[in-house]
């Protein structure tokens, strides 16, 4: 009689040592809620604060923002480890005093981490080197596109325009911070005062003029030591577009999507991006001529493609006065809450959430391990 046939095992590794530990939780409990059952397995792998990793809870209740409370990994479950044999890499639980469990084989992760230690391609090298497929962008893609510094000069060098910008090490700030206001004050205010290597708007500021840079350096500097100071894009719109590799390997791209910032806030802050809606209105399709439409679209596909894309990216842009584009980030993980911009954009596409889901997975089952 023959076995029956083995489903795929997919690992949802989320949470985290980064400042965005809470937004990969909430994007981990949409993503859990949306694999098909009938065609996975799902093992619900968290990072803690800490950075030990534990089986979760496949109970994603507990994986929302509520009452104000942020969720985090459970750091006291079983601890997890991912051990490669010669074929195939398994999933072992251990608890204390207890001998180590092997969960069986795992065919791909889903990783749902954010900002440093998992969104920078330090994760992504640890899964290349267990010979296990996972979702999303690369070794090389994830880091460059995490440090926005590195993200300028790839872009530029592939002649896709980006805002001027400096870069201010926590060094060059303590050694010769003249040097460094004046190149600010060269950059002109206002300007934008960001960590290098961070997300979801943590820890950047908009700094109006001289008597705000000391206050911003140490925001910034709180979250990364390597600070990019940038020009700010006086009367830009803020418009997104995401890329989505076809399983026939064509880059799709999504019609661009607008983020209207309401209320007080000024700029697309951590509380405009995921407090009540009344503080942010997105329009999917972005109010645009279609002639500029068309040309984010094709520069979304070139980003993509200067930094070595995989999977899925959402790239933002400035759209300038003069309509003129300039690319401001480029997120190989986005925000993917069902409520998220990118998983909107591909709804509006007729893509659905739990279709957007299923395409991925099975993007990464199809991609070869090692050098591609």
């Amino acid at each position: 009689m023959n076995a029956p046939v083995r489903k795929p095992r997919v690992a949802v590794v989320f949470g985290g040592r980064s400042s965005e530990h809470a937004i990969s939780c909430v994007t981990a409990g949409a993503v859990i809620d949306a694999i098909d059952r009938d065609k996975y397995d799902v093992v619900p792998v968290g990072i803690a604060r800490d950075g030990r990793w534990v089986l979760e809870s496949d109970d994603t209740s507990r994986l929302r923002m509520a009452d104000g409370q942020l969720p985090a990994v459970n750091g006291s479950r079983p601890s997890v480890q991912l051990l490669a044999e010669e074929s195939h890499t398994d999933l072992v639980v251990s608890e204390p005093h207890q001998p180590p469990v092997t969960l069986g084989q795992v065919d791909v992760v889903f990783p749902v981490l954010h900002g440093p230690w998992g969104e920078d391609g330090t994760i992504q090298g640890m899964f290349e080197m267990a010979g296990v497929r996972y979702v999303g962008a690369g070794v090389l893609a994830s880091a460059v596109s995490m440090d926005k510094a590195y993200m300028k000069i790839v872009l530029e060098a592939a002649g896709i325009p980006v805002m001027p910008g400096i870069v201010v090490t926590a060094r060059r700030w303590a050694r010769e911070p003249q040097t460094c206001r004046d190149e600010i004050e060269a950059l002109g205010y206002p300007v934008f005062v960001k960590p290098a290597r961070g997300g979801s708007s943590i820890g950047i500021s908009k700094v109006h003029d001289a008597t705000e840079l000391d206050a911003a350096m140490a925001l910034a500097q709180a979250e990364d030591p390597k600070v990019l100071v940038e020009a700010g894009a006086v009367g830009a719109r803020e418009v997104e577009c995401g890329v989505l590799e076809g399983l026939d390997g064509e880059l799709l791209t999504s019609s661009p999507a607008e983020i209207r910032i309401g209320g007080d806030h000024e700029w697309y802050d951590f509380e405009a991006k995921y407090l009540p809606a009344e503080h942010t209105q997105l329009d999917i399709p972005a109010v645009l001529p279609d002639e500029v439409a068309a040309r984010m679209r094709d520069l979304a596909a070139r980003v993509f493609e200067a930094v070595s894309g995989e999977g899925l990216s959402r790239v933002d842009f400035f759209v300038m006065p003069d309509h003129s584009l300039v690319v401001n980030e480029l997120n190989t993980m986005p925000g993917f809450t069902p409520t998220s911009m990118y998983p909107q954009m591909w709804a509006a596409a007729g893509i659905s959430y739990g279709e957007l889901v299923d395409r991925l997975i099975e993007l990464a089952l199809r991609r070869d391990t090692g050098l591609r």
